[in-house]
């Protein structure tokens, strides 16, 4: 990202504000469950936030056939520290300047597994083993460098929104950051980059690889349009700071999104729908 870890903390904050309201309406979207800050003898303050994805629309077809409607809602928890994170009462990582992880839950696929943890570095990406793997997991691990130049083409990137914004012609006012044109990694400054480690783990027998394979693609279209918007939209955070965006969240985030998404659906009977996907673990 062509920002320095404060900008992109800034960034990162009204991008997600704008995309959850831009995604969310009457029938899906986001809704905040709860945001509350944490503290940690060890890691210092952070916070957290539970929220309800509904996914309906977004669902590829062979997945819709298999799930009831009430299934395709993820509740996503996030543990979000500056500079460390922490997930439930274990510590996930401890690597400076910034990590963040999220844990995606499903109550209808109660083994389903989605961990992502991040962590952010000023630098332009070449850096190794950031997430502090060992042997085993460097081993099955599978490195995939993104350009938020180049937008992704398949399913899921429409799914997510993508848009065909180029970035090789755009030339921020506020900052005359760009245009980004090949090898723009190496030239800009400041720049720095998001290490991402997706852990995916579908144990259902016939399906769960296509499943595991769906949500990484998901996943990718996800980190590239929200990446790219956060780029798109410099114009617009930058100079604001994290104390503004909170009241700029409080005006028009949690409450409006919750108001747009109308009546809550109800996460209940999971023993039974989960008993009705056969376990290959």
């Amino acid at each position: 990202m062509p920002m320095s870890l404060e900008e992109y903390r800034v960034a990162q904050a009204y991008m997600v504000l704008k995309m959850q309201q831009q995604s969310t309406n009457e029938a899906e979207g986001v809704e905040v469950l709860e945001k509350r800050p944490f503290e940690d003898d060890l890691y210092g303050k952070g916070q957290y936030t539970s929220k309800l994805y509904r996914l309906q629309s977004k669902a590829p077809s062979w997945l819709t056939t298999l799930a009831p409607k009430a299934a395709l809602v993820m509740e996503e928890e996030s543990w979000n520290a500056y500079p460390r994170c922490k997930t439930g009462s274990q510590c996930r990582c401890n690597h400076p300047p910034y990590l963040s992880l999220l844990e995606f839950i499903c109550p209808y696929f109660a083994k389903l597994c989605v961990t992502i943890e991040t962590v952010h570095l000023e630098n332009n990406g070449k850096s190794e083993n950031v997430h502090g793997l060992n042997q085993e997991q460097l081993k099955a691990r599978q490195v995939e460098s993104i350009d938020i130049t180049s937008p992704t083409t398949d399913y899921w990137s429409y799914a997510v929104g993508s848009c065909d914004f180029d970035f090789t012609k755009f030339k921020s006012e506020k900052t005359g950051r760009g245009p980004l044109l090949e090898g723009w990694q190496d030239k800009c400054d400041p720049v720095m980059t998001a290490y991402k480690l997706v852990t995916i783990n579908a144990p259902y027998w016939g399906f769960g690889c296509k499943l595991e394979q769906a949500l990484l693609a998901g996943e990718r279209a996800l980190f590239v349009e929200s990446h790219r918007n956060c780029f798109r939209w410099i114009d617009e955070w930058f100079g604001m700071t994290m104390e503004q965006l909170s009241e700029l969240e409080a005006q028009q985030g949690d409450c409006l999104l919750n108001q747009k998404i109308g009546k809550p659906i109800l996460l209940t009977d999971t023993e039974d729908c989960e008993s009705s996907f056969p376990d290959n673990s």
